[in-house]
């Protein structure tokens, strides 16, 4: 086994990988360890049970990966409309990164798991809520400094961003169901019509990729 210090974040890696290329109910706590390289024992000295490991992969997930890779792509510094463009661009280039990886379109791991536990696991729901509630809170912002600048028409911040976080974790399932990538190709200018963009240059694709 290495070293005990880390095994806690072998545990949440090991467990956030194999929910997601598979699924919550089908991975087991063996399965878990055997991929941490930690005896059983020692799972249980951190977790009290597979649900309690889930959350806390999940929010490590979200403070390691998400939020600043979020944080980065949109940046107040960065142009509301291509903080939007650019995300939107990202998805799709995620997904074929993935999918070379792993030889499977992964699709979203929070929304994943969430999709599966929603009415089984209640603390695991709770937490992809949380999650996927503050991953919309940088939609809203974006949006809404778009409306301020005239690059999109009227809206409420939050409805829009709503139903953006529909479209995109919609095809971004799809994405995983057919394991076709190229399901994703078109989200951008998809996304853009439901925002309602006033016609604008066109807007530099950052290097950093954001698996939505």
């Amino acid at each position: 086994m290495g070293r005990t210090s880390d095994a806690d974040q072998r545990l949440m890696d090991a467990a956030m990988a194999l929910m997601w290329e598979g699924s919550y109910g089908s991975v087991t706590i063996d399965q878990i360890c055997q991929r941490a390289d930690v005896k059983k024992g020692s799972f249980y000295y951190f977790f009290k049970s597979k649900a309690e490991l889930a959350v806390a992969a999940l929010e490590d997930l979200w403070k390691k990966e998400w939020k600043p890779r979020l944080d980065a792509c949109f940046s107040s510094s960065v142009d509301p409309l291509d903080r939007l463009k650019n995300y939107f661009a990202n998805i799709h280039a995620g997904q074929v990164e993935l999918k070379a990886k792993y030889g499977r379109a992964l699709g979203c791991p929070v929304f994943t798991v969430g999709s599966e536990v929603s009415t089984q696991e209640v603390d695991v729901n709770a937490t992809v809520r949380d999650i996927l509630e503050r991953k919309q809170r940088y939609y809203q912002s974006a949006i809404r400094d778009a409306v301020a600048q005239g690059a999109i028409e009227p809206c409420d911040p939050v409805q829009e961003s709503l139903a953006l976080f529909g479209l995109i974790e919609g095809l971004i399932s799809q994405a995983r169901i057919m394991n076709d990538p190229d399901v994703l190709r078109k989200l951008p200018e998809m996304a853009l019509s439901v925002l309602r963009v006033k016609p604008k240059g066109n807007s530099p694709v950052p290097e950093a990729t954001v698996h939505a």
